[in-house]
């Protein structure tokens, strides 16, 4: 048992009760070490359990690791905070840091002024420890903080993670508008699909850079999400120690990893976006467990009896014809004033009632009027939020019929 620590997971809005079970399945922790708060998860746990998280959770934004915490009024009360903690414990002079803040109606005026206090206190107290103090990297710091300031508490946090959980190591190049690997996962864990023998197959037939899918393959083959990165915590003094203890990890996640045992099939209206998703699928390591097929989603018949249809709908070009280039200007303002996009949902809700009965689809859109567009009556709604926008993922379950007459005899209902 290594030492207690207490860590907080900040997660997606709507994702919290998610990442909750997803702490139970990983750690297998007590249910009362695992507090289910807004905005996060905080679990009582250990550094072992730290690196758990980091190598396993697809839903945690970061894991940070509560260092200090108190009652603030200004930034020399902050400063005195962050002297209180033993900083050569953590770092030599030798390495870097860097101070992010976050804050809830705070009386500060600067954010920037209370970062610095914060790096003033780490590198004073370095100093009169070893004689140097650790210089300031902006953009790959050894030790990166994150401070957060309600109105009257403050909370000092190491970023175990590093870099954002949602980089998990395999994009090398963004699509246009991307879906984060984090808000995937989220989509999958409240369809209740994790890959496992006995849930249905998956399509996802609007792929774009091939998220949704790739996600899925890793549940399926059983792939760690954090198995392809680095994280701040493996250049950090507590866990110089647990290193070996960290590799056992990583090389239990290997030999964990199997051949799928659900298929997943994706693809694109554009041959360059399934082509793109295909390499990202590549460097993910579960290219060989998605079947990619370039088709029109209003076109494309279903790949088995029953399954699950999950997608992130498409616009602009990737609304354009096969192997079209960008899709004019017209065509984008016409969808985004709801020309093009109300033709297209209903035109997938009738493909999907000829194609998919006995499919259930789980779509993900900032159109609250969704199903009134695809005159289907939707079974569920879950609210998410993809960054700042409020999203709803819609459940519909598909039989045989027409569209129209369905939707008429269930209007959709409130939320």
């Amino acid at each position: 048992m290594t030492a207690a620590a207490v860590l907080f997971l900040p997660c997606a809005a709507g994702v919290e009760p998610l990442l909750a079970d997803e702490v139970r399945r990983i750690t297998a922790l007590d249910e009362r070490d695992i507090e289910t708060l807004r905005g996060g998860v905080r679990v009582h746990g250990d550094l072992r359990v730290a690196m758990q998280l980091n190598l396993h959770s697809r839903l945690a934004q970061r894991v940070l690791l509560e260092l200090v915490w108190g009652p603030y009024h200004d930034e020399q009360d902050l400063y005195d905070m962050a002297r209180s903690v033993p900083w050569e414990e953590w770092i030599t002079p030798r390495q870097t840091l860097r101070v992010d803040s976050t804050a809830q109606r705070s009386p500060l005026r600067s954010l920037n002024f209370a970062n610095l206090r914060i790096k003033d206190a780490v590198c004073d107290v370095m100093r009169e420890h070893a004689g140097e103090r650790p210089s300031v990297d902006t953009r790959f710091p050894d030790l990166p903080l994150a401070l957060h300031l309600s109105p009257e508490q403050a909370m000092l946090y190491v970023d175990l993670s590093g870099e954002a959980l949602f980089k998990r190591g395999w994009r090398e190049v963004q699509g246009e508008a991307p879906l984060k690997e984090t808000l995937a996962a989220a989509m999958l864990a409240a369809a209740g699909w994790q890959g496992r023998e006995g849930d249905a197959p998956l399509l996802d037939p609007c792929c774009g850079a091939g998220t949704i899918a790739i996600e899925a393959a890793q549940l399926a083959c059983g792939v760690a999400p954090g198995s392809l990165r680095r994280f701040a915590f493996e250049r950090l003094g507590p866990f110089r120690e647990l290193l070996p203890q960290w590799r056992e990890l990583q090389q239990a996640a290997r030999a964990a990893v199997h051949a799928p045992k659900v298929e997943v099939f994706a693809g694109d209206v554009a041959f360059r976006m399934t082509d793109f998703a295909t390499r990202n699928a590549e460097r993910a390591g579960v290219a060989h467990a998605i079947q990619f097929k370039t088709a029109d989603a209003l076109q494309r018949p279903a790949p088995a009896d029953a399954g699950v249809l999950m997608l992130n709908p498409p616009y602009g070009e990737r609304l354009a014809p096969k192997g079209q280039g960008q899709a004019p200007a017209a065509a984008r303002e016409s969808f985004e004033g709801g020309g093009s996009s109300s033709a297209f949902f209903s035109g997938l809700a009738s493909h999907w009632k000829r194609q998919y009965a006995g499919w259930t689809a789980w779509v993900l859109t900032p159109d609250m009027k969704l199903p009134s567009l695809m005159r289907l009556k939707e079974s569920r709604r879950v609210p998410m939020w993809n960054g700042p926008i409020e999203c709803r993922l819609f459940r519909f379950d598909l039989v045989a019929g027409s569209a129209r007459r369905e939707a008429d005899a269930n209007p959709p209902s409130g939320e």
